[in-house]
């Protein structure tokens, strides 16, 4: 089978057994392995890992059989392993990139390529664009070795890289003083690779770990996929109160996303958590450092940025544009409005079990309830109320793009339009009001309509504005 092979917001993602087959993925894998050679890493080591989708494992050591036949090395994880922990790996083990099995987010019929850098981090679009051009049209154009030979010849070793990351974290983290505060904290892995972490982590204390959804089944029952949103969280939010729990904590398929219920089973969407990280590195920790974030996650980082006298850097969506800004700037925290944040002092990659033990931590040394921090949030920078809607849609995308481009609405929810960011989609600015983003995925034909508004009773209104500017009313 051959065709174009096209990488979105994160890498290549695709149908099982439609486009993502083993002859496909082993054409990514010589793209990779070409781009790597072409950077003068020969004979290198390049880490692997995988998700717990259906047969990940199996695409993953062919991945390993074509990396090898090129004259490159291989980390093999010994299992299905978080993305962030993969990514740990590139740099603890010096690794020059890393080739991670998963479709993250997406539903149970996908599976995913992606890549990272010699930082552990995602590759610049630059990157990916000679990634693309390197990949063979055809599978006769891939080199294979046997992975049993691989593997006595050296070539291929499989590795456990928990030990190292696990260490990593006990120096991020005063894992301490959340064990001994007497927390029950219910976590949903979302059936994915995040299962048993934050109970290993917070062993041995007062805090109890209840886990749901922690077993392996790539059918993703409960939830339409193990992506970290309602309705997906849905029964974990109920199950809080079941629990009487402080706190929900959510990764989703990968761990690279974070998901946050609080006390009252009520769901915080990740524009408030990615607010209440940087005030807690900034407040909390007294940190100090540039803060990244995409154009479509939210204004509370420039009010923080402006308190605290920090600059906020804005980029397109995606960690193919957040982690290079994060090494360009040296950034204290870079994030998403997908739930995804990066951290100084790690790697420039999203990391769901990082970014909820801060989320405890920060509970723990303000000694408040999930409510309580979003109280203190919005004392500090006013309230804010975000929503998003994603719709499917059939044909021609660059009509549609177009359509929008031509609507130039003078208001929008009622509220003024003060101007038009292209960046990265179409962001119209609502001044001191908030936003109205419409945004066409990166890996699915969805179009995604945001907004972060301080009206909280001009969301929809704002949300079914942009579905008639985006032609979907």
């Amino acid at each position: 089978m051959s065709g174009t092979i096209r990488f979105g917001t994160d890498g290549w993602r695709a149908v099982i057994a439609e486009d993502y087959t083993f002859e496909n993925v082993r054409r990514c894998a010589q793209g990779f392995a070409d781009y790597l050679l072409s950077q003068g890493y020969g004979g290198q080591w390049v880490v692997i890992g995988y998700d717990k989708r259906f047969q990940s494992e199996s695409f993953a050591a062919s991945c390993a059989e074509v990396i090898a036949a090129n004259g490159l090395k291989v980390y093999l994880t010994e299992e299905a392993t978080p993305t962030p922990v993969i990514s740990y790996a590139v740099v603890d083990k010096s690794a020059v990139g890393a080739i991670n099995i998963t479709a993250s987010h997406n539903p149970p019929t996908d599976n995913g390529f992606k890549v990272r850098n010699r930082h552990g981090g995602a590759i610049a679009p630059e990157g990916l664009k000679e990634i693309e051009s390197r990949i063979p049209d055809k599978v006769e154009n891939v080199k294979q070795v046997s992975f049993n030979d691989a593997v006595e010849a050296g070539q291929i070793v499989l590795f456990d890289p928990k030990p190292a990351y696990l260490q990593q974290i006990k120096q991020l983290v005063d894992l301490e003083a959340i064990k001994a505060a007497g927390l029950t904290v219910l976590v949903d892995p979302m059936w994915g690779n995040g299962a048993g972490w934050f109970t290993e982590l917070l062993a041995g204390g007062t805090t109890k770990v209840v886990e749901i959804h922690d077993e392996r089944n790539p059918t993703f029952p409960e939830m339409s996929r193990p992506e970290p949103i309602p309705p997906n969280v849905d029964v974990g939010l109920a199950k809080t109160l079941d629990f009487n729990a402080d706190v929900l904590i959510i990764t989703d398929g990968d761990a690279d996303r974070l998901g946050v219920g609080d006390e009252n089973g009520v769901f915080i969407d990740q524009l408030r958590v990615y607010g209440l990280l940087a005030y807690y590195l900034l407040e909390v920790r007294g940190e100090r450092g540039p803060i990244v974030k995409t154009l479509s996650t939210t204004d509370m980082l420039k009010k923080l940025g402006e308190i605290y006298q920090v600059p906020v850097i804005e980029t397109g969506v995606g960690f193919k544009y957040v982690a290079p800004a994060m090494l360009e700037h040296n950034a204290l925290i870079g994030g998403e409005e997908s739930g995804g944040y990066a951290f100084h002092g790690h790697v420039p990659e999203r990391d769901g079990i990082l970014a909820g033990l801060y989320i405890l931590d920060m509970m723990v040394k303000l000694e408040c309830k999930p409510s309580e921090l979003i109280a203190l949030l919005f004392e500090k920078v006013g309230a804010h109320y975000y929503d998003r809607i994603d719709t499917r849609f059939t044909g021609d995308a660059a009509a549609r793009k177009e359509r929008i481009l031509s609507a130039n609405p003078e208001t929008i929810g009622g509220f003024d339009v003060s101007g038009l960011n292209t960046t990265d989609g179409f962001k119209f600015l609502l001044g001191e009001n908030g936003w109205l983003l419409i945004r066409f995925s990166g890996t699915e034909p969805i179009i995604r309509v945001y907004t972060e508004t301080t009206a909280q009773e001009r969301v929809q209104a704002i949300l079914d504005d942009g579905l008639r500017i985006a032609g979907i009313n």
